[in-house]
């Protein structure tokens, strides 16, 4: 159960960084939703993985190289889940975009990343 709830603290950090990432892009540089969603995806990728492999998982002693390659893989998952899904909701269901992330990141962090994570990545 630490685990879960560690995984879950890390993803909240990791999201707080995909959304200023997001945020800063969309609001600063103008950027078109779907590219500054996908920035601040890659940016909230980085920090989940750190924090995965460090804090929640305690993956340090396995080689850095391979879990990352794992990680990717399932971060590509992600990110086709997330941009999607921000997609569909904002271009078919018209929500906003923030709301958008934030239904799309809570369905796609507890279905996908954090089983995979465990399951697959820091395994």
């Amino acid at each position: 159960m630490a685990t879960f709830v560690k995984a879950q603290a890390s993803s909240f950090i990791s999201t707080a960084v995909d959304y200023l990432i997001t945020f800063v892009c969309n609001h600063f540089f103008n950027l078109w939703y779907i590219y500054s969603n996908f920035a601040g995806t890659v940016a909230g990728g980085i920090t989940n993985f750190l924090l995965g492999r460090i804090w929640v998982f305690h993956a340090r002693e396995k080689k850095a190289p391979g879990q990352a390659l794992k990680y990717i893989l399932v971060w590509i998952g992600n990110l086709l889940l997330n941009n999607g899904g921000v997609f569909l909701f904002v271009h078919y269901l018209h929500v906003d975009k923030y709301i958008s992330k934030a239904i799309v990141s809570l369905i796609v962090g507890f279905s996908y990343n954090y089983f995979m994570q465990k399951k697959f990545v820091f395994a």
